[in-house]
């Protein structure tokens, strides 16, 4: 598969650009910096604003599907969706967050107690990208969204994957690793069962 990784230089978005090579789909790397990205065999690395719709056309025509990861306060989600039909590219896999997701209790985790002040605005922007993804029927779209505790960790191959619920484990912990949720995401991306959805991976 030709795909169009938006964010690989991030935490996540170099962990997916690994997984997705080991894999041997071709990649082209956009990053706001992608000349500090590592020369990989089955990588292009691209710079573009992908706030340009224009210019983030040009980059994304040619590929297979894209996958965004980047945070959700650096761009926007409508001008994405606009340079993807431009550009003649019907798949779309989004790295979402863990503020939607739904608690035990039925609250979205972003409108519980303890959630953490300074997440807030990301958390938000976020959920209103599912919305409008909610709306989105001319992209096939699979947004997957993390556990509350996401970060680098060791790639097991272990996890599991659930819809709009937070996933807790019996120690009472929402986690995945940066490395497991690569495997989930390209796991989607390649099987495509989940489309128009939202899912969310956790151990």
């Amino acid at each position: 598969m030709k795909i169009a990784l938006i964010g690989a230089s991030g935490s996540a978005g170099s962990r997916i650009l690994l997984e997705a090579l080991a894999r041997a789909h071709v990649v082209t790397a956009i990053a706001r910096h992608a000349q500090t990205l590592t020369p990989r065999d089955r990588m292009t690395a691209v710079d573009a604003d992908i706030n340009d719709v224009q210019a983030l056309t040009a980059a994304l025509r040619g590929h297979d599907a894209v996958v965004s990861s980047v945070r959700f306060l650096d761009f926007d989600a409508g001008k994405l969706l606009r340079a993807m039909k431009s550009a003649g590219v019907g798949r779309l896999v989004m790295v979402g967050g863990a503020g939607s997701l739904l608690t035990p209790s039925g609250v979205a985790l972003v409108d519980t107690p303890g959630f953490p002040p300074p997440a807030l605005p990301e958390a938000r922007a976020g959920a209103a990208t599912l919305a409008a993804l909610r709306q989105e029927t001319g992209i096939d779209w699979t947004f997957v969204s993390p556990s509350a505790q996401f970060g680098p960790g060791t790639r097991t191959g272990k996890f599991r994957i659930g819809a709009d619920q937070l996933l807790v484990a019996p120690d009472g912990k929402s986690h995945v690793s940066q490395e497991d949720f690569a495997i989930a995401l390209l796991d989607e991306l390649e099987s495509g069962a989940h489309p128009r959805q939202r899912i969310t991976v956790g151990d």
